[in-house]
């Protein structure tokens, strides 16, 4: 089955419960082997008015939802789909109350559904980044002027970037990017993220910054000092700054506020987007749908009431 083209598409297409049904089935399993989750067996067949099997073996039933982020969800596939269309190819990110309006669903499902989505955006690539390598950091959090006297003195207890979450970024020119929420800019928590994702000797670009300082001993280190200029031939980190900006246009415009807890799966939603830029509106689509599998997070998980390691399937 070909993958729709356009939202219009997509609605038409998977309106039809059967063919949402038999979509995902195909994604997860091309071959036509459909293996039971409780005992392996290939041997079940097929209720159709429940659209789920039943294992001759082991005796269990199971859908196409088992084992993946939609498991245990009460909604069909039909509305899963397009969340996972519009979230996948919204340049600037959909909010749960957006969602909610579009799928008929209430603003708690709707925010359910896009972190599960977001964990299915996740492909988790060890490959390091090679030639010509930015890297730089930034600061997510409120400006101190738009918040009330009292959660302001609340939040703002020093100057910069004091009560903010430090984001650090690495991108590939031309290539992938990888950012990663870290606990301080010192060296040692900075210095060991680029060695760990970039590979030796390549040319690595960052800003004055210290904590970089030690990078020449691997790496062709250059430096640009924003506070002198922005641009020196091409020694310059301004990919990372333009990631930045679309990051921050995110979640200032559509997610408003964002917890800590949760910033680093609005970043892997940014950084697939941006990874994927040059792929069609229906391949990045795809692309997500067939990630869907063995990734799963429950709803006290995800609010930090429950072992989030506990909970990934």
């Amino acid at each position: 089955m070909k993958a729709p083209k356009s939202l219009l598409e997509a609605t038409r297409l998977f309106s039809d419960k059967d063919v949402a049904h038999a979509y995902l089935r195909d994604l997860r399993w091309p071959n036509g082997v459909i293996p039971c989750p409780i005992c392996q067996g290939t041997d079940h067949y097929f209720l159709a008015n429940q659209r789920r099997w039943k294992c001759k073996v082991c005796k269990k039933q199971f859908s196409v939802k088992v084992g993946t982020i939609f498991e245990d969800s009460p909604l069909g596939l039909d509305k899963w789909l397009i969340a996972v269309w519009l979230i996948t190819n919204a340049k600037n990110g959909i909010s749960s109350c957006e969602l909610a309006r579009s799928l008929e669903v209430t603003q708690k499902t709707a925010w359910f559904m896009l972190h599960r989505i977001r964990l299915a955006m996740l492909n988790g690539s060890m490959d390091k980044l090679a030639d010509d390598v930015e890297a730089d950091e930034t600061y997510i959090g409120g400006k101190a002027r738009n918040m009330h006297k009292v959660k302001r003195a609340e939040k703002i207890t020093g100057t910069g970037g004091a009560g903010k979450a430090i984001v650090m970024g690495m991108l590939e020119r031309g290539g992938p990017v990888k950012v990663q929420v870290v606990a301080n800019p010192k060296k040692k928590t900075l210095d060991k993220i680029v060695r760990d994702n970039a590979i030796k000797g390549c040319r690595v670009y960052t800003d004055a910054l210290a904590s970089y300082n030690n990078l020449g001993s691997e790496y062709q280190h250059f430096v640009i000092d924003h506070a002198v200029a922005y641009v020196d031939g091409i020694v310059h980190t301004n990919g990372m700054e333009n990631f930045w900006s679309l990051l921050k246009r995110t979640l200032s415009g559509t997610y408003v506020s964002v917890e800590p807890l949760h910033l680093h799966r609005y970043l892997d939603e940014q950084a697939f987007r941006f990874n994927e830029r040059r792929l069609g509106d229906g391949q990045r689509f795809v692309m997500v749908a067939s990630q869907v599998e063995g990734k799963r997070i429950t709803y006290k998980a995800l609010i930090g009431k429950e072992s989030a390691a506990g909970a990934i399937a």
